[in-house]
């Protein structure tokens, strides 16, 4: 019995406490009173519980932040493409209204000039080269361009002239572009000369008023006007207005300083003089 209960007594004892938990859970309720089994089931039981509640409230609340942050995100896409689509609108607004300014002012210079035969185009792309100053416009040899056309503003106010022809594009260098020559007239006394690009003076968006006619007086403010002369470009355009008066290096011959009338930076649209009539 003795060797039995060694070999089997730790076996035998939990088969008894056992049978005791399982009789108490049993007797439980009873008289009202809550028994020994479920005093033991609640303590451990009712820690579980409130943690499982908790957690279950957790995922509630942090649910409802995910579900508010979402709707956030998606109403304030929705408010970006709105108003993205309101600039655009503003944008392409104020791009026709300029349109119809430049066109207006167009029909102006052709009612003025009407032997003029011109050509509107887009600007497409500036030149980035520090030896020369050019862009590039949406329209070429197909459209009737030719290299030498004079190009304009819609106001008659030069840019420059067509260097480089594609079928579909074309190069202008403008009035300030070191290869450029114009024949010109300054001031009051309609002294001749010529508006030359200028290394120095076209990084500073200016051009030089040289090859003076002997005897000629040239002041700061002048108006400089093409001449006509070479057939080159129509007489009577606008280049711009002196600057500076200037010496050369000897003392004796006078330049002037010309800033150009047009405002380069701000050209998207520009017209070409593809044919006129030479006043003599």
């Amino acid at each position: 019995m003795k060797d039995y209960l060694k070999k089997n007594g730790i076996r035998i004892g939990i088969i008894i406490l056992a049978v005791v938990f399982l009789t108490l859970i049993a007797s439980a309720g009873g008289n009202g009173k809550v028994g020994f089994g479920h005093n033991v089931t609640g303590i451990f039981v009712s820690p579980i519980q409130k943690v499982v509640s908790s957690t279950a409230n957790w995922f509630d609340t942090i649910y409802g932040y995910l579900y508010d942050y979402d709707s956030l995100l998606a109403e304030n896409e929705s408010l970006r493409a709105q108003l993205a689509e309101a600039q655009q609108s503003a944008r392409d607004g104020i791009a026709a209204s300029e349109e119809n300014t430049r066109l207006r002012q167009l029909l102006d210079l052709r009612e003025k000039h009407t032997s003029y035969e011109m050509e509107s185009c887009k600007v497409v792309l500036w030149s980035t080269s520090n030896w020369s100053s050019s862009f590039t416009i949406s329209k070429g040899e197909s459209s009737g361009i030719e290299i030498g056309d004079p190009v304009v503003t819609e106001y008659g106010v030069v840019v420059g002239q067509v260097t480089e022809l594609g079928t579909t594009w074309a190069t202008v260098s403008t009035v300030i572009d070191v290869d450029m020559s114009v024949g010109a007239f300054v001031g009051d006394t309609q002294s001749s000369g010529m508006v030359v690009g200028d290394f120095a003076l076209m990084k500073q968006n200016t051009a030089k008023l040289t090859y003076l006619a002997d005897g000629a007086q040239i002041f700061v403010g002048d108006e400089v006007l093409t001449s006509g002369n070479g057939g080159a470009f129509p007489a009577g355009l606008v280049i711009g207005r002196l600057s500076a008066v200037q010496t050369e290096a000897g003392g004796q011959v006078q330049y002037g300083v010309v800033e150009p009338q047009c405002d380069f930076g701000s050209l998207v649209q520009v017209f070409i003089i593809k044919d006129y009539e030479v006043v003599e």
